[in-house]
């Protein structure tokens, strides 16, 4: 959401930033309802002042026996009137906050110009693209060719962008859902936090994900939500709230499933668990002071970037462009991970800072000297857990399609060193 009295005071920039993203102006028409709304409320609180005078002259009318029917008449007049301006102010204030909440979040100044992730800037890549002695196979060739990736199965359950892992490839996805938590939790200091996988309105709301979103979620029959992501309930778990600074940062870190419509994916990554349905994530959640969030930032990518760096995964570090920045975002780091089968850098995880677009929505804000202010919020991916499986696996085959596992895993595997 953004701060209405920063777009009165520069309606230019903030047109400016909007053209960023490929969007028209609004400010004027914005500042113009405005404009409106607060004449009414003006003459909402003079009309009411009125209404106090008039009762009040009533009241004496009727006790020294006055006749009061003109009074009582221009009364119901002045009555119907300010029931008409609280209507018309409130209409207005809805039209705004309408508007608002449907415009993304204003980019960093860092951020690239660009229409689509064909200019993504490269920040750095890390890790050798390994050479084969052989062809190498796609995930789905190899789980397939071992008996324990199964589409079928996950077809005739749930239909397409569904998966059934069985045996080792069960126990891999578990380790290293486990290993994530583990790392992030012992290492880097996020809390673990199991989260519902069910939400109300006002959380999707609070994280941006509403109304812009809803064809992309899943809801259910009572109108709850089934969450895209973990950074939906542990970040609107500060909403409303007013939290002590000394609290700050915030760090929380959940590994949950996830629920995507994948609205608008038809075609795209068909074969394969690479775009589902349903997945499993470490998501990552920091919520602190603006004067912090660019470090955090940083920091929160540098975790995220750990992780693949422990599973030997060669990764990119890609800065977003503008056209590609996502709608609450106002930077993001992707990290591209490479897969060989596909011979292609693919997404892996998301670090993104919000700054204070989601906590204005959901009004979550820290106590200062100067009194309570806005946090700013960060979530990224640490990691997804389907799509490191699958980097694990296509980085660790052999000529047999077997699979090596990584030295920071065996131990989850009960000090398994390879699959097949």
């Amino acid at each position: 959401m953004h701060d209405l009295r920063a777009l009165r005071a520069d309606p230019a920039g903030f047109d400016a930033a909007l053209a960023r993203r490929g969007l028209s102006p609004v400010a004027g028409d914005l500042v113009r309802r405005d404009e409106e709304r607060r004449a009414a409320l003006q003459a909402l609180q003079e009309q009411q002042a009125q209404r106090k005078v008039l009762a009040k002259e009533i009241g004496q009318g009727k006790k020294t026996g006055q006749d009061t029917t003109s009074l009582e008449q221009k009364a119901v007049e002045l009555r119907d009137h300010i029931a008409a301006l609280e209507a018309s102010a409130a209409q207005i204030e809805n039209d705004i906050s309408g508007v608002l909440a449907s415009l993304p979040n204003r980019l960093d100044e860092t951020v690239p110009e660009g229409r689509d992730e064909e200019s993504n800037q490269v920040v750095h890549q890390w890790g050798e693209v390994p050479v084969f002695d052989f062809e190498p196979k796609q995930h789905f060739e190899l789980g397939e060719q071992l008996g324990l990736m199964d589409f079928p199965t996950a077809a005739k359950l749930s239909g397409a962008r569904f998966t059934v892992l069985r045996g080792a490839l069960a126990r891999l996805e578990r380790a290293l859902g486990q290993f994530m938590l583990d790392t992030h939790t012992q290492e880097f200091g996020y809390s673990e936090t199991i989260v519902p996988l069910l939400v109300n309105d006002a959380a999707m709301y609070g994280t941006d994900k509403l109304p812009k979103f809803a064809e992309d979620s899943f809801q259910t029959t009572d109108g709850r939500w089934l969450i895209p992501t973990a950074e939906v309930p542990l970040t609107a778990s500060v909403a409303g709230e007013i939290l002590d600074a000394k609290m700050l940062p915030l760090r929380m870190t959940a590994l949950s499933s996830c629920f995507r419509s994948e609205a608008g994916s038809a075609g795209r990554d068909v074969r394969g668990m690479l775009r589902q349905h349903q997945f499993s994530k470490v998501e990552l959640v920091s919520v602190t002071t603006p004067e912090a969030s660019a470090d955090e930032h940083e920091r929160m990518t540098r975790c995220a970037e750990s992780i693949l760096e422990r599973l030997n995964i060669p990764y990119r570090r890609m800065l977003l462009c503008a056209g590609d920045t996502g709608f609450g975002a106002a930077r993001t780091f992707d990290l591209e991970g490479w897969l060989p089968g596909q011979k292609a850098w693919r997404e892996i995880s998301s670090c993104s800072n919000t700054r204070d677009f989601q906590a204005r929505r959901m009004n979550a804000r820290y106590r200062t000297e100067n009194g309570p202010a806005f946090v700013h919020t960060l979530n990224g991916s640490g990691l997804a857990v389907g799509r490191t499986l699958i980097a694990v696996m296509e980085n660790g085959q052999t000529a047999e399609g077997a699979i090596e596992i990584p030295a920071a895993l065996q131990p989850y595997m009960g000090g398994l060193t390879r699959i097949g």
